[in-house]
Parts: structure tokens; C-alpha cells; sequence
């Protein structure tokens, strides 16, 4: 499949890591991208990439018009400054494998909206362990994140069938609104069960801050209202039902994760709510 695809990095304090996630799309072997970095703490990141030899002209850098503004207003200004009918997105301190975009185009001649098993690793690239990865398969919007439990920045679409703004009100738990708000016009995803976006976890990250497990409640909590309140319409009939129940059991996960944790300090969150997901699986056939 020909055309291009606009990947959308937001980029806050992203100093010390925007290198690698923009080799990584450099490193495609698609090549017809263009990449908007979205600068929302005024930060040129033209000047800083350059200082890492990161010159091309299929990068292009807007700033969100603001400074912390939140990633769901810098992707949306993202979204805004795109022009193409495909679009991806990249966290800044993620990356992409070298196929993530030749697989993911191919998807898009057939399906609005793809997504990809994720790799997760640590900073120095070290996988600890994949999510999503298996068959390749059509996803209802209400089975979507039974498979990808974790991030949903690894999703790419198509703005002719699907669209969507993120809340930027909303202080956590941003992808899955954004996600929801595509299924409005799309029933099905295609996923990609080879883990072609690496989820690297940060040690500086917001979800080792004091007060994590609280806010995560809450999103969580604010999102469920808000799907038994109707403001997520979805073409998919099942899709409140498999969302909410979801969001159920990760909420349960929330609570249970700092115990766990305190006993073993190498746990990721995926590792604890999956065997919860199964679990619940199990027991509601």
C-alpha cells in the first residue's frame, strides 16, 4: 500500500530520549513518513536532534501553544498539523521496530484503525516482556483491551473513516479515552500480534510518584461514569460492556499493585493485571 503516514510525537522534557524514538522512525523500512514533534515545553527539539546528527526532511516541529499543557493537547495540535489520511503515534521516549510502519500501512488498506503487540524493555532496550504479541486478528472495540492491556500508543488509523480529540482535561488514562473516541465509527481493529513498538519504561516515571495508584483510580473511575453516561458512543454493541469490565478489573489491579510491588520490586503493572484479566475471563465465559 502507497501513501504517507504523519507519526505524532508529543514531547515534554523529552531532552535526554527524543533521540532514539526519532532514529527509530528514521530506521523504517517504509519510508514515505513525515514526523510532527510536538514541543509542549518550548523546547527546540529541531536544534536539539540536529545535535544528535538527527536531520531529515520529513521531521517537522510545531509547539502544543502552551507549556505542560498536558499530551492530549499536544497530540491534538499534532492531529491538527496533519494533512495525510494515516496517522500514527510515537511517545517520545518510545520507539518503533524497523517494520512497524510497512506492516501497519498494509493493515490500513483494509481496516481503520491498527494496532501492534508491544514490546516492553527498559531504557537500555532490554525486553522484559511483550504484550498483545500472537496471531494477527480482528478486535471489536469491546475485546481491544483484553489484548492490549497496557498503552494504547501504539495505534495508527485512518482519518477518512476514523477520527478523534483527546480530553485535555482528562490527567491519566488519555490513550483509552483518544481510543474510544475512534471506535465511534469503526466497529473492529486489525492487531498486529508481532510486538513492533518497544514501551519503554521509564525509572523516572509518573507512575513511581507518590499519590500514582490515587490518580489512576480516579481516571479510571471518571472514565467508567462517563461510558454509563453515554459520552462514549461506539459502533461496536459490546463495546461499553467489554470496556467497562475491563476498566473493572484494572481498577482492582490499581489497588493491588503497590503490595505486590513492595514484594517484588521488579513487577510491571502488565505482569499484575493479566493473570487478574485471565481470571476474570475464566469465570465469565
Amino acid at each position: 500500500m502507497s501513501g504517507t503516514i504523519s507519526v505524532v510525537m508529543p514531547a515534554y522534557r523529552a531532552e535526554s530520549y527524543i533521540g532514539g524514538a526519532g532514529r527509530s522512525v528514521l530506521a523504517q523500512s517504509y519510508a514515505d513518513w513525515q514526523l510532527v514533534i510536538v514541543s509542549d515545553d518550548g523546547q527546540d527539539y529541531e536544534a536539539i536532534l540536529a545535535g544528535e546528527g538527527i536531520t531529515d526532511k520529513r521531521l517537522r516541529f510545531i509547539s502544543s501553544g502552551g507549556v505542560k499543557s498536558g499530551v492530549s493537547a499536544a497530540k491534538n495540535a499534532g492531529f491538527d498539523a496533519v494533512t495525510t489520511d494515516y496517522v500514527a503515534i510515537l511517545d517520545a521516549d518510545d520507539r518503533f521496530k524497523p517494520k512497524k510502519l510497512e506492516r501497519v500501512m498494509a493493515a490500513l488498506a483494509d481496516h481503520a484503525i491498527v494496532s501492534t503487540a508491544l514490546d516492553v524493555t527498559d531504557t537500555a532496550g532490554k525486553s522484559l516482556r511483550f504484550v498483545g504479541a500472537g496471531t494477527d486478528r480482528v478486535l471489536t472495540a469491546g475485546e481491544h483491551k483484553w489484548v492490549n492491556l497496557s498503552m494504547d500508543s501504539m495505534i495508527a488509523w485512518d482519518r477518512r473513516r476514523v477520527d478523534g480529540r483527546g480530553d485535555p482535561k482528562l490527567p491519566n488514562m488519555t490513550d483509552l479515552d483518544f481510543l474510544m473516541r475512534l471506535y465511534r465509527t469503526s466497529a473492529t481493529s486489525f492487531h498486529i500480534g508481532e510486538p513492533l513498538h518497544d514501551y519503554v519504561k521509564q525509572p523516572n516515571s509518573a507512575s513511581n510518584a507518590s499519590g500514582f495508584t490515587e490518580r489512576m483510580l480516579l481516571a479510571k473511575s471518571t472514565l467508567r461514569e462517563r461510558l454509563a453516561e453515554g459520552s462514549y458512543p461506539m459502533a461496536d454493541p459490546g463495546a461499553v460492556e467489554g470496556i467497562d469490565a475491563f476498566l473493572d478489573v484494572s481498577m482492582a489491579a490499581e489497588r493491588a499493585y503497590p503490595a505486590a510491588l513492595a514484594k517484588n520490586p521488579a513487577l510491571l503493572f502488565e505482569d499484575n493485571i493479566e493473570p487478574m484479566l485471565q481470571r476474570y475471563r475464566a469465570s465469565h465465559p
